[in-house]
């Protein structure tokens, strides 16, 4: 099943398949289904086309998911970096922009990288 331009799975509940969506999490798939009126526990292939349409209508009138969401973020970024924010120079540097520490953590943004000669793996000895 499609909505807004995605594939969600047809064989999970709709509350699990709504997440598949960028920017609906667990509590906003929760609240999209009380204000539409659908049960969170029935399976994305038994909805009806009606259930479906109204489900991508409210999404549509009162949330940004998917492009728009990530267009919004990214120019939030850019204005970061064009006004030479802090923040901006973290991201443009692709470090940690909530001030955590980058001695010893940060290594999936920074790539596992180590400094110091005896650190890492050690090296097999040879009899």
């Amino acid at each position: 099943m499609r909505l807004s331009g995605v594939h969600i799975p047809d064989n999970k509940k709709i509350s699990i398949s709504l997440r598949y969506l960028y920017g609906i999490g667990p509590f906003l798939a929760a609240k999209i289904l009380a204000e539409t009126k659908i049960a969170p526990e029935k399976k994305a292939k038994d909805l009806t086309t009606e259930e479906v349409s109204k489900i991508q209508s409210f999404i549509e009138k009162h949330h940004k998911i998917e492009g728009e969401l990530r267009q919004t973020v990214r120019q939030n970024v850019g204005r970061l970096k064009d006004i030479k924010a802090y923040r901006g120079t973290r991201h443009a540097r692709r470090l940690p922009s909530r001030g955590q520490r980058t001695k010893s953590n940060s290594r999936t943004i920074r790539g596992n990288v180590r400094k110091t000669a005896g650190s890492g793996k050690r090296k097999v000895e040879l009899k």
